[in-house]
């Protein structure tokens, strides 16, 4: 696929029903990623220039969301992001959209935000592409032992302090949605 034919944004306020029904369908109709997406939008840890869209021929086809989280380091709170959930719609899956997506929406975050690390929970074939790594291994701790160690994954980002480490905590809306762990 083209990644210049893909036009990533911010989610407009009036998009979230789609946003929604986009993320459902990717995650094979689970209704929870809609309840989840509805409790961190009500949430702290919402900020809506952090809710990103991807278009392809003016129609919404993929969405990312980033949240904010805190890390418990041994001496202080710091705020993080955590990025979850993404989907891409089901029928222009494995076309470079989601890639594409993301690849844009991290160098929004690396220009726009001064938290220090993007965490996940995902894929440890698909993310090492964007700089993830395994966050355990470089002293972090998992928010959950539902969360295998490989899929545990953080994204340095320019205010990262090689020191860092700690317990990511996620906002409470994924906890109260059971959205925490891969299924």
């Amino acid at each position: 696929m083209n990644q210049s034919s893909v036009v990533v944004r911010t989610m407009r306020d009036d998009e979230l029903d789609r946003v929604r029904r986009i993320e459902v369908e990717a995650f094979g109709g689970d209704e929870s990623i809609g309840v989840l997406l509805d409790a961190l939008r009500a949430s702290w840890a919402w900020e809506p220039e952090l809710s990103i869209v991807s278009e392809r021929d003016n129609e919404i086809c993929a969405h990312v969301l980033f949240t904010r989280a805190i890390l418990d380091a041994p001496d202080k709170l710091i705020d993080v992001l955590v990025l979850s959930p993404v989907g891409v719609r089901p029928d222009l899956q494995n076309q470079g959209i989601g890639t594409a997506m993301i690849t844009q929406a991290l160098a929004l975050i690396r220009a726009s935000r001064s938290e220090p690390a993007v965490f996940l929970e995902g894929s440890w074939n698909f993310y090492p592409r964007f700089g993830f790594e395994s966050a355990c291994a470089i002293g972090f701790r998992r928010p959950s032992h539902r969360i295998p160690r490989p899929a545990f994954q953080v994204l340095r980002l320019a205010s990262f302090d090689a020191s860092l480490r700690g317990t990511l905590v996620y906002p409470d809306a994924f906890w109260r949605t059971d959205s925490v762990g891969l299924r």
